[in-house]
């Protein structure tokens, strides 16, 4: 009979699954082939929400830029165009800042909007 000579490289590929594994419930913790399973679906979800995160927190920033903008009297898509057209570069975080923050200033910026 041949002698095995993989033992070291599958306890270390086994133990890998199952240390990654941890917290699950039942088998999916247990068994190395639902772990297995488990813990490949789980890289996917969370693969995919990074990427789904930016798009939320995107959606948020402009939620907050046009509730601001609302209040100011103006749309959001028109105060995006007359920023760009008066060349300012702020990007929708920092409007979002701004308006949360600090109304003043985001008044003056619909100012410079509505006269551009």
């Amino acid at each position: 009979m041949p002698r095995a000579r993989r033992a070291p490289a599958r306890r270390r590929r086994r133990k890998k699954y199952l240390k990654r594994a941890k917290g699950f419930r039942g088998g999916r913790r247990k068994f190395y082939k639902t772990a297995r399973e488990t813990v490949h679906r789980a890289l996917a979800f969370a693969t995919r929400d990074r990427k789904k995160k930016k798009r939320s927190y995107r959606s948020l920033w402009i939620m907050r830029v046009n509730a601001a903008c609302r209040k100011n009297d103006i749309s959001y898509s028109r105060f995006i165009s007359g920023l760009k057209r008066a060349q300012v570069a702020l990007n929708r975080k920092s409007l979002a800042e701004i308006a949360a923050r600090d109304g003043e200033v985001f008044q003056q910026l619909v100012n410079l909007v509505k006269k551009t």
